[in-house]
Parts: structure tokens; sequence; C-alpha cells
């Protein structure tokens, strides 16, 4: 009874693993619920919730650059899945570009860049790593639906028809472009470690795609939909961010678990460390020394351009403290020296330059 107190966290996760299907299933749309609270209270401006997803989408298609460049490897990832992306993102900029133009046409642009180069390193550079065996899945399965569903359910605006059907079929297809890649981790039974990243990338760009939507309806009661149009559009649009939310949620799930597993883990194994009282001295005496800097910098004379100067070294130095006491304590559990802790001259020097950079 004294562990679970002191690891309710884990005490919580437990009990969820014990629940049926339809008991989780109930507490993940509560917990969506919750979440869509959340984030309605604390985000006022919500078209940033679209560009927020976009972003998301395009810090995963960066973690699977790194993945390729780095390891020199495309095991695990599914190519079909990326011509997909790539398909949807294009239609989808053109859509922009003639009706449109925005931010938005800022970040497809950049996403459509970097799957295209995502592309080409593993159609020709890392072919030979490339798993065709188990990216099995038929293309047709999913693009001849959204052609078939785009000449029933599109949008009613004044825009040209053929640039209505192109907008409905982008909307279709990146609902459902992410099964290729489901597949191939379900033929190969192991998830590479920055293909789960990526694809959890994906489950929170969907998240919060839906949530602007969702919330972007409740606070105008309904007029986004009439604005969207008459017909089955406005309905099939909602519908198409929420199928592909709860397409990814499945994986986002054991994603996360694994995680709050892993962390609960290594903070047990802290815990029974003979410095972890001396880490987490450490730890405090870098947060002090953050909240020093930030204070002191309030007080200082000087010329505008010396002001800024000094606030910025003095706080990007005091956060790299920071940052050093924390890795410490979180990422070195066995001995721990004193110079591993203070902030090495090269990581100094990089602050001093950021700092210069932006002033």
């Amino acid at each position: 009874m004294r562990g679970s107190s002191r690891r309710p966290l884990a005490a919580v996760m437990a009990w969820v693993r014990r629940q049926p299907p339809k008991v989780k299933a109930f507490l993940a749309v509560v917990a969506g619920m919750a979440a869509l609270v959340f984030i309605r209270f604390i985000v006022h401006d919500h078209d940033n919730l679209f560009v927020a997803a976009e972003a998301a989408h395009a810090i995963g298609i960066a973690v699977l650059i790194y993945k390729l460049t780095k390891e020199r490897t495309c095991a695990g990832l599914s190519l079909k899945s990326q011509d997909l992306t790539a398909l949807f993102l294009a239609v989808r900029l053109y859509c922009s570009f003639v009706m449109e133009y925005d931010i938005h046409t800022i970040l497809d642009t950049a996403t459509l860049a970097a799957t295209l180069f995502v592309i080409y390193m593993i159609r020709f550079k890392l072919r030979s790593t490339y798993m065709l065996d188990k990216d099995n899945f038929k293309l047709y399965y999913v693009i001849v639906p959204c052609v078939v569903l785009t000449t029933f359910a599109h949008p009613t605006t004044s825009h040209n028809i053929v640039n209505r059907l192109c907008w409905a079929f982008c909307v279709y297809l990146e609902a459902v472009s992410v099964l290729p890649q489901l597949r191939l981790m379900q033929n190969t039974k192991i998830v590479e470690p920055f293909t789960a990243h990526y694809v959890f990338a994906l489950g929170v760009a969907r998240f919060l795609s839906c949530a602007h939507w969702v919330l972007q309806v409740l606070d105008t009661r309904g007029r986004l939909l009439t604005a969207l149009g008459y017909g089955l559009w406005p309905s099939m649009v909602l519908l198409s961010e929420i199928v592909q939310t709860f397409i990814l949620a499945d994986f986002c799930y054991y994603y996360v678990k694994r995680y709050v597993r892993f962390i609960i883990s290594y903070n047990l194994l802290l815990r029974q460390s003979p410095e972890h009282r001396l880490r987490g001295r450490f730890l405090v005496g870098g947060m002090q020394c953050f909240w020093w800097a930030t204070g002191a910098t309030a007080s200082i004379r000087g010329g505008v351009k010396l002001q800024q100067d000094t606030k910025h070294t003095v706080g990007f130095s005091s956060l790299l403290i920071l940052y050093h006491a924390t890795v410490c304590v979180l990422l070195v559990p066995q001995t721990l020296a004193l110079s591993k802790w203070i902030a090495e001259p090269r990581s100094l020097y990089f602050s001093f330059f950021i700092c210069k950079l932006f002033t």
C-alpha cells in the first residue's frame, strides 16, 4: 500500500491495464474530451491549432530525415505511405495557391519538400534496406474510395469545380494516408524507434487538427458548418478528422504507455542509486542559479543594446546550467563528477553565438 502511494502514476497505469476494452475505450474518450476542454481554455485563437498540427507533421518528417541521413537505413518505413502523403500534400498545396494563400501554404510547401526528400532517399539511396515484401498495402484500396467519395461529397462554395473536387480528395486521402505505415508495422511485428516517433507526431498532428475543427464548430455554434457549404461536405470534413484521429489513437496509446513505463522504471532505478541525493542537490542548485539569473537581469543598467546583450547572455547561460543539472539527474545513473554538471566551454561559446545571432 505504501509503495502504491509513493508511485501514484504506476498505480493508475496498473489499474487501467486491468480494465476491459470497453472501459479503456470510455476512458480514452473521456481523456480526449478533457484535453479538448483544456485546449479551449489555454488557446484563444483556435487557428493556431491548425498551424501547430502542420508543424507537428513537419517535425515528424524531420525525425525521418534524421533517421535516413544518420542511420543510413529506411527499415520500418512505408514508401507507399510517403507516396500518399506527398500526393495529398501536393493537391492541398495546389488548392492553397488557387483558393487561399496563407501561412498554411508555407508549412505545406516545407512539409512536401521534406516528404519528397524522404521518398528520394527510400527509392534510390537506401533501396537495399527497404522492406518491399512487408510494404504490401494496395494503394488502390484507399485511392479509389477517396475518388468515389469525392464525387458525392465535396464543397459547395463558389470556387471552380475542379478546385473543389481536389480539396475534397486531399481531405479524404489525408485521413487514410497512414494505413500503409501501420500495415507495415503490423507485418514486421517490430516498431523501429524513429518510426514510432514519426507516427506519434502524426497522431499529435491529427488530434490538434481534429481539436481545431471541433472547437471551431462549438465556438461558432454550428455556423462554421454552414460556411463550409451544404449537403454532406461539412459532416464529412469532421468525420474525416475523427476517423484519422481514431486510426492513430491506438498506436499513440501504446506509445505513451511505453514511455510512461520507461520513466517510472527509470525513476525507481534512480531512487536506488547512492548518489540520488547528490544529484538532487545539483538539480536544486541549477534551478536556483536559473531563477537568480532571471531575476538579476531585471536590474541591469546601461544602454538598450548592452541590456539586451547582457540579459540574453545571462539567460542562455543560466538555462544551460539548468539543462546540465537536469541531464545529470536524469541521464547519469552511476558516476557523477562535478565537471559533468558545470557547463562546458563549447556550450557557453554556443550560447554567446546564439545571443549575438538574435540581437
